[in-house]
C-alpha cells in the first residue's frame, strides 16, 4: 500500500511540475498579433515579426496587401491590432473617422521606387523615358486606385511627359508584390515597384529620382478597439527603436531623420 502511495505522489508531482512549466513557457504564453501591412514592407516585416517574437514573446500574424484595400478591410471592422500604410493619407483619413488611436500615429519611413526587369531581359531599362521603346509592350505598376506606390509610379509618369504614350502597355497589378511577379514570371518586359523589393529579388532594377512624385511616407497606427493594444504599441516602438531601424534600412527604407538615398 506504501509503495502505491509513492507511485500516486510521484505521479502527482509529475503533473505539477508540467503544469508549472507550460504556464511559465514562452508557447503557451504567447499572444498574437495581427498586423494589417502595406505589401511593400513583404520582407522587411517578415523579419521584423521574428525578431519581435524572439525577443518579446508575441506572435505577430501579417495580413500584407495594398493600402487602400487594407483600410477598406479596417473600416468595415476586420479584426485588425495595428495597420502599416504605405503612406500617411490613409491612416489620416481612418483617424479622422475615429478608428485608430490618434497618438501612436508615426511615419516609420519613406518608400522608392524602382525600375525592374529580368536579369535574362534583352532590354536595359534605365530611366523612364525607356519605357516609350517600341519594343517595351506591356509595363506593370501597381493599381494607382488604392496603391500608393502605383500612385506613385502614375506621378513619375506624367511628371517625365510619357504617361500618355504608356498608358495602353499599363498592366495592373493588385498589389505591388503582385506587380513585381508580373514582371518575373515574363508577362510583363518592366515593372515600376518597390525598392525594398527589388533589393531581395533576382532581377536589374535603377532607382527612379525621388523628385519625380510625391514623398512615400509611410505611417502606422494602433487599431482603436484591438484588444491586444498594448502589444500592438510595443510592436510599434520596436519597428522605430535600434534593431527594427536597422532591419528597416537593410531593405531600402529612409528612416525619419536620415538622409534621402540617391
Amino acid at each position: 500500500m506504501a509503495q502505491i502511495e509513492i507511485v500516486k505522489l510521484v505521479a502527482l508531482s509529475a503533473l505539477i511540475l508540467v503544469s508549472a512549466c507550460n504556464r511559465h513557457s514562452p508557447v503557451a504564453n504567447h499572444k498574437e498579433l495581427t498586423v494589417a501591412a502595406a505589401a511593400d514592407l513583404a520582407p522587411a516585416f517578415e523579419e521584423l515579426g521574428r525578431e519581435f517574437q524572439a525577443t518579446h514573446q508575441i506572435k505577430v500574424v501579417f495580413s500584407f496587401g495594398s493600402t487602400g484595400l487594407l483600410a477598406k478591410q479596417i473600416e468595415n471592422g476586420a479584426p485588425m491590432d495595428l495597420f502599416a500604410a504605405a503612406n500617411t493619407d490613409y491612416i489620416d483619413q481612418l483617424d479622422k473617422q475615429g478608428l485608430v488611436v490618434s497618438d501612436t500615429r508615426t511615419i516609420y519611413a519613406r518608400g522608392r521606387i524602382t525600375l525592374w526587369t529580368r536579369k535574362d531581359s534583352p532590354q536595359r531599362i534605365e530611366k523612364i523615358s525607356d519605357l516609350t521603346r517600341p519594343e517595351v509592350k506591356r509595363i506593370a505598376i501597381a493599381n494607382p486606385d488604392h496603391a500608393p506606390y502605383g500612385t506613385a509610379a502614375r506621378e513619375a509618369l506624367q511628371h517625365v511627359g510619357v504617361w500618355e504614350n504608356v498608358k495602353s502597355k499599363l498592366v495592373y497589378g493588385e498589389n505591388i508584390r503582385q506587380t513585381l511577379q508580373y514582371a518575373e514570371t515574363g508577362n510583363v518586359e518592366v515593372a515600376i515597384v518597390a525598392l525594398s523589393l527589388s533589393l531581395r529579388s533576382d532581377g536589374q532594377w535603377f532607382l527612379i529620382p525621388e523628385e519625380l512624385h510625391k514623398p512615400l511616407d509611410q505611417a502606422l497606427a494602433v487599431i482603436k478597439g484591438s484588444k491586444n493594444e498594448r502589444e500592438a504599441r510595443e510592436f510599434a516602438q520596436f519597428v522605430m527603436g535600434s534593431q527594427g531601424r536597422e532591419i528597416m534600412r537593410k531593405y531600402g527604407f529612409t528612416l525619419p531623420g536620415e538622409s534621402v538615398v540617391r
